[in-house]
């Protein structure tokens, strides 16, 4: 079946519009709360999520819809419905930086169909920049087409960006004592570290452990740019699933593979 899917710049006017009106007010100036698994909630999370779903379902009302802000059952729900298109959102993907006063942060949100990523989008409102995607037809910024480029370093001397709080204890014990990188940055936004590295902006990336929301528009992004990525077990980062998903990935197919067998290797 052939789908007619939204058209990327009806879908960015829509985000951009959203967080500069939702997200940006409240930067700095929010109280924020706990959930159940530690990770912070803010009142600019829950309201990014509610404007964006009522805009989604009234311009597109076929078009189901999960958040990161649902349960989990109702996710795995939605998900089993596989012959129906659904946005994956993540209103505010760093929301700990956000609650901090970091302007590290972002919306994330892909269109899932038939256990692909049809298209994907990320925005960051500090910077007003909003990365696209679109399966099988390339990545922008801003409407620049975006394409990752040969990395002419050694893994020794490449800028590593890596979360260490979700990786083994033993992993980062190695990474520690013997990196194998020149320096390492973490910037505390899953979705902004996938766009970056689509747009060249580091040279390998390591995340132990990601949700659907994390990786969905990320790597979608990353692939048409160009990039190549994988699992710390070699596997595809996405699947429509809600399990946890590592990410191992670099703008350059060659050093992507070396970074991997780094990771891999006993010692």
């Amino acid at each position: 079946m052939t789908h007619a899917w939204p058209d990327l710049e009806s879908l960015t006017d829509i985000v951009r519009r959203a967080a500069h009106e939702e997200l940006l007010p409240r930067f700095t100036r929010v109280a924020h709360a706990h959930k159940a698994d530690g990770s912070i909630l803010t009142e600019a999370d829950l309201a990014m999520d509610a404007r964006l779903h009522a805009e989604l379902q009234l311009a597109w009302p076929a078009i189901g819809f999960l958040s990161e802000e649902m349960g989990a059952a109702e996710q795995q729900q939605l998900l089993a419905a596989a012959n129906r298109p659904l946005w994956c959102l993540d209103p505010l993907d760093g929301t700990s930086n956000f609650a901090a006063g970091i302007p590290f942060f972002g919306v994330s949100l892909a269109l899932l169909y038939d256990e692909q990523v049809e298209l994907g989008l990320i925005y960051d409102p500090i910077r007003d920049e909003c990365f696209t995607s679109r399966r099988g037809a390339g990545a922008w910024l801003n409407g620049q087409r975006l394409k990752t480029a040969a990395i002419d370093l050694p893994l020794k001397q490449c800028i590593a960006l890596i979360d260490f709080k979700r990786l083994t204890p033993a992993l980062c014990r190695r990474l520690a004592e013997t990196p194998p990188y020149r320096s390492q940055r973490n910037f505390g936004s899953c979705a902004l570290e996938w766009a970056w590295l689509a747009a060249g902006r580091g040279h390998v990336y390591l995340h132990g452990g990601q949700k659907l929301w994390d990786f969905a528009a990320g790597s979608r992004l990353f692939a048409e740019a160009g990039g190549t990525s994988f699992t710390l077990d070699g596997a595809d980062v996405f699947v429509a699933r809600l399990e946890t998903r590592s990410a191992v990935a670099s703008p350059d197919p060659a050093l992507a593979l070396t970074w991997l067998d780094w990771l891999r290797s006993p010692t």
